[in-house]
């Protein structure tokens, strides 16, 4: 995993901040993708537009394909997700087509890009909240874990009686951001899954 490392200037041997290849790392190369994505499908040629994508492609030598910014980053970044987190080939289809719905110009970019962190911190903070207790279930319960979280997904887009006022709220929140974003149960709860399993190898804070 020396290639994270360099990637994220962290320290292998960090046993205080967030595991190597964990949660930060996984978000991080998401972003990459989502930014990759962009500037392939809009054709931007000024990679400082896209930090995350920049020290990505400058970081692991990636060369620039057909003199067009993003296929090859796309390419590469897609290929780690995949072999390092078990991310399928539908995953990325559901991000790409997303991006090309809602990415006509350049002013759409960081709408959409708001849009998506908007959405995945409600996400992220609605399923924490309504999977606090599954938290403990031991990390080999992979069968286990998945069918829990696809539930909770389930219940987040289904449910209406919900007790608690502010999820109900942020719930209906997450609703309008999936038809805006064009993501499947299937897709966010993949996304979910990967969080929620990622989040339970995190070491604990000192006290």
């Amino acid at each position: 995993m020396s290639i994270f490392s360099k990637l994220f200037g962290k320290k292998q041997t960090d046993t205080e901040g967030a595991r190597v290849g964990g949660m930060e790392d996984f978000m991080t190369l998401i972003r990459v993708y989502y930014q990759a994505v962009i500037a392939s499908q809009l054709g931007i040629s000024n990679i400082n537009l896209l930090p995350d994508m920049a020290v990505f492609k400058r970081t692991l030598k990636v060369p620039t394909q057909n003199n067009k910014l993003g296929v090859a980053e796309k390419a590469r970044c897609r290929k780690m997700l995949m072999e390092i987190y078990g991310l399928s080939e539908s995953f990325f289809k559901e991000i790409d087509n997303s991006v090309k719905k809602n990415c006509k110009t350049m002013n759409d970019i960081k709408t959409y890009l708001f849009m998506f962190q908007g959405f995945s911190q409600d996400l992220i903070m609605v399923v924490g909240n309504l999977m606090q207790w599954k938290f403990r279930i031991p990390g080999f319960f992979k069968k286990t874990m998945w069918s829990m979280t696809e539930k909770t997904v389930h219940d987040i887009f289904t449910k209406t009686n919900w007790k608690d006022d502010g999820v109900r709220k942020t719930c209906g929140n997450i609703r309008q951001y999936q038809h805006a974003l064009h993501y499947s149960e299937s897709w966010i709860t993949e996304y979910v899954y990967n969080i929620v399993m990622l989040a339970k190898k995190e070491p604990k804070p000192k006290s």
